[in-house]
């Protein structure tokens, strides 16, 4: 299948480091080497970045320029594919956008889904593959919900069930996001890490890289990184439970939703 990263931060952060890491695990430590994406937000709210490359991303010149740039952001996505629908092109390529109600949302999936509900809106796959047309059905249905754009707490609760019922067709682990807050649900596997004060050195699993964020860092900065494997050794990274799922603005949980066989 794939893999997922994520960024969330209470200041305009680069993912540099991880999307090193992660881009390795695209053909040379890791077989998902069938296409990768990166999609940052400006953290002004003015656009968005979205890089995609259906190539293997370990040794995608394209990918080592796009892991050098300074993309500061307070929301980042990115994908490394291993297809297991759809055709190797840059259609199938995640991150997928869209734009709904006036924002620019962005969507990524780890895993399979064998059947999918029918899509009966506007929004329609461009490519082949399962997952971007699991992201025309969750805009379909925050439409026919009627959810307004600004009910944090709505979007949460309807984004949960959507990703229940698609977790419910295979398996599904998906990012979502509008470049204000970052949604995730872990169906199988998901891991995330907050960095916050004391920072320290910290050392990348994939390659002989690491960063003292000490020396990159203010002392209120807070960020949490999201990956389907931990992407470094020695941090303490804590696995999401199967079914959980988050809301991070600005580097926190602000919303969660238990996993099974935990208490609420």
């Amino acid at each position: 299948m794939c893999e997922l990263l994520a960024l969330s931060a209470n200041t305009p952060t680069d993912i540099r480091f991880s999307f090193h890491g992660l881009r390795l695990r695209g053909g040379s430590t890791g077989d998902h080497a069938d296409g990768w994406g990166l999609a940052s937000y400006d953290p002004d709210g003015q656009g968005l970045h979205l890089y995609r490359e259906d190539a293997p991303a370990a040794f995608s010149p394209v990918a080592a320029a796009v892991a050098a740039l300074d993309l500061k952001a307070h929301c980042s996505i990115a994908h490394i594919r291993k297809a297991t629908r759809g055709v190797v092109a840059l259609e199938n390529c995640h991150p997928f956008h869209r734009r709904w109600r006036g924002q620019e949302w962005v969507f990524a999936h780890n895993g399979d889904l064998q059947s999918l509900p029918p899509l009966e809106g506007e929004h329609r796959p461009i490519g082949q593959t399962d997952s971007e047309t699991a992201f025309c059905w969750i805009l379909q249905e925050l439409e026919r919900q009627e959810v307004a754009q600004e009910d944090e707490a709505g979007l949460f609760e309807a984004l949960v069930a959507c990703s229940d019922r698609l977790a419910g067709e295979g398996i599904f682990n998906g990012l979502v996001s509008n470049g204000a807050w970052l949604f995730a649900y872990a169906g199988t596997k998901l891991h995330r890490v907050t960095r916050r004060a004391p920072f320290g050195m910290v050392r990348l699993a994939d390659a002989d890289l690491s960063v003292d964020f000490a020396a990159v860092t203010q002392p209120s900065d807070v960020v949490t990184i999201l990956s389907t494997e931990p992407l470094t050794a020695e941090e303490s990274w804590q696995p999401l439970q199967v079914g959980e799922a988050i809301l991070l603005k600005a580097g926190e949980i602000v919303r969660r939703r238990a996993g099974r066989g935990e208490p609420g």
